[in-house]
């Protein structure tokens, strides 16, 4: 099976995710979040940078989960400029 290339606005929706995720770990630590994601912090890390812009489900429910963050609004970062798109 072949991926196909993320469009432009898959990977600005990635940036997206990175921020809202890096702003809400706020005061702890990389590896913390990472630990309780059961994911490495290097993939955090990625993930933040926007250098791993489509995480797969599995690891955003459990960074949803170990922030605190509901995964719906998840959603609605991910989703922000697509909607806008998509209405006009």
């Amino acid at each position: 099976m072949v991926r196909q290339p993320l469009t432009a606005e898959q990977i600005a929706a990635g940036q997206r995710l990175g921020v809202a995720l890096r702003t809400a770990r706020a005061g702890r630590s990389l590896g913390e979040v990472a630990l309780a994601a059961g994911i490495s912090p290097e993939t955090l890390r990625k993930i933040e940078a926007g250098r791993l812009p489509a995480p797969a489900f599995g690891t955003v429910v459990c960074l949803s989960r170990a922030l605190g963050v509901p995964l719906a609004e998840l959603a609605d970062v991910w989703l922000a400029d697509m909607r806008v798109r998509q209405a006009s």
